[in-house]
């Protein structure tokens, strides 16, 4: 079954050229041989198959087609779906099953989306290589001696591996983006509130965001415009008009397009096989017709730093309510209530998400709340006035999506601080807030995927996918 897109995919269900419950089985069938690979925690067999019947019927019956009728999407597993188990990858939510649909599987589903499954991630999204999961880590899908990125790392291994047409992915600091570009997919992170938050589990509140993964930019933005919009359940979603993604997209043109090219973004230890892939790209572009724009972002040199500081505080205060007492692993060896709080944690919870919540109970404590916090919100503040400063004179700011290509499982387990230099270059994003997406430009010397990463101003997702799509490699 050769689909290009998601255009192609619905011309044939909708033409009775196959089935709704024939895409399904397809992909299940692709996704029970790949089982070793420890993509998917949860597979939704008889439900993905049910839910197919049911369209068809709605199909010949002459019934309303959703704008997403028939689609095959992945969920990472940190996302809510009613009556299915929500891990985290954690051994502390191993058997949980959630109790509601999040916002964002709510209005999927009301345009006839079908789910396949619960993808593997790095234990509640705190990860870059999804080597943290509680079910073992997940391999490249270029070669299996390497990471896919995280801690969306399944998702991006399921689109890449074509074991679904589109993957949710939730992002904090890169968590969709870096991945997509380790496995050569569009990887989209949109403006902060643009998605609801409802029934995304919260590792640091003022970063997450749900995101898409998709083989090409047309399938992100359908996506988007289904989940984009306000959400009385989520008080951060934003009530920012919901754009007409494909008609911005379509609207972009390479000619006259000033493309930002920050030196920060191009420092002497990038790998050259980056260096030369995207520097070669942006050459292209500008023989097409566009313009490049040299700027200076100074202050990137603290841009992981501080981030690691805010979402390591909001990380140890949203933790806390897994405690053993109310949901979750419980710990079988505790005398009193104090032990059964200490255990359930230390058992429940892997190496990293420990590192994280000691780290944010420390700069949150008292005496270091000012030296820590309060600098790490400022330099967020700084942050937020020197990429709209920029944004002014550009259109979009681009550079790579990570500083080198896919590295080997276990190459950087050893050195928390080298694999947090994984998303050097696209924390910032995160930290301003303004939508960025990772599109696959080529391979390196050993076939190894290299990603752009691109920004843009708030809530310019169609423009910035317009842009991307004119940057990506065909897939």
């Amino acid at each position: 079954m050769q689909l290009s897109s998601y255009e192609d995919l619905r011309s044939q269900i909708v033409s009775h050229a196959i089935t709704c419950e024939e895409v399904v089985r397809f992909y299940l069938e692709r996704i029970d041989t790949h089982g070793n690979d420890n993509i998917y925690i949860t597979v939704f067999h008889e439900q993905a198959l049910e839910r197919a019947r049911t369209l068809d019927r709605k199909l010949s019956e002459g019934g309303r087609l959703g704008k997403l009728f028939g689609m095959p999407m992945a969920i990472k597993d940190n996302i809510s779906v009613k009556g299915s188990r929500l891990t985290c990858a954690s051994k502390i939510l191993e058997h949980y099953d959630s109790l509601y649909d999040a916002t964002s599987v709510q209005r999927l589903e009301e345009e006839d989306a079908i789910f396949l499954g619960k993808t593997n991630m790095d234990e509640f999204a705190m990860g870059s290589s999804n080597e943290n999961s509680a079910f073992g880590n997940v391999p490249n899908p270029f070669d299996k001696t390497r990471v896919p990125g995280g801690s969306s790392g399944g998702s991006a291994a399921a689109v890449a591996n074509g074991l679904a047409m589109v993957a949710l992915g939730s992002d904090t600091g890169g968590s969709v983006r870096q991945p997509a570009g380790f496995c050569d997919i569009v990887g989209l992170k949109p403006t902060y509130g643009r998605i609801s938050r409802y029934g995304l589990v919260a590792f640091a509140s003022s970063f997450d965001q749900i995101g898409v993964l998709a083989r090409n930019c047309d399938d992100a933005a359908l996506v988007l415009g289904v989940m984009a919009g306000k959400d009385d359940r989520d008080a951060t979603s934003s009530s920012h008009a919901v754009s007409d993604y494909f008609s911005e997209m379509g609207k972009v043109c390479v000619e006259g397009l000033k493309i930002g090219v920050p030196k920060e973004y191009f420092p002497e230890s990038l790998n050259p096989d980056v260096f030369r892939i995207v520097k070669g790209k942006l050459s292209e572009l500008r023989e097409q017709g566009a313009e490049l724009v040299d700027i200076t972002l100074p202050d990137s040199a603290y841009a992981i730093a501080a981030y690691y500081v805010l979402v390591t505080a909001e990380a140890s205060s949203n933790l806390a309510r897994f405690d053993g007492a109310r949901y979750g692993y419980r710990s079988v060896k505790s005398e009193d209530l104090a032990a059964m709080y200490m255990n359930s944690r230390t058992e429940g919870f892997g190496p990293e998400v420990k590192r994280r919540i000691m780290l944010g109970t420390y700069v949150l404590s008292a005496g270091y709340y000012d030296t820590y916090y309060k600098k790490a919100q400022q330099v967020r503040r700084v942050f937020q006035e020197r990429y709209r400063e920029a944004l002014e004179k550009v259109d979009v700011i681009a550079g790579p999506t990570s500083p080198f290509p896919p590295f080997g499982i276990g190459d950087k387990t050893g050195d928390p601080l080298e694999m947090y230099l994984a998303d050097v270059f696209t924390v910032p994003a995160s930290i301003v807030g303004m939508p960025a997406v990772s599109v696959p430009l080529g391979f390196d010397n050993l076939k190894l995927p290299v990603g752009m990463h691109l920004i843009c101003n708030f809530f310019e997702e169609g423009k910035l996918l317009g842009i991307a799509k004119q940057m990506q490699r065909p897939v």
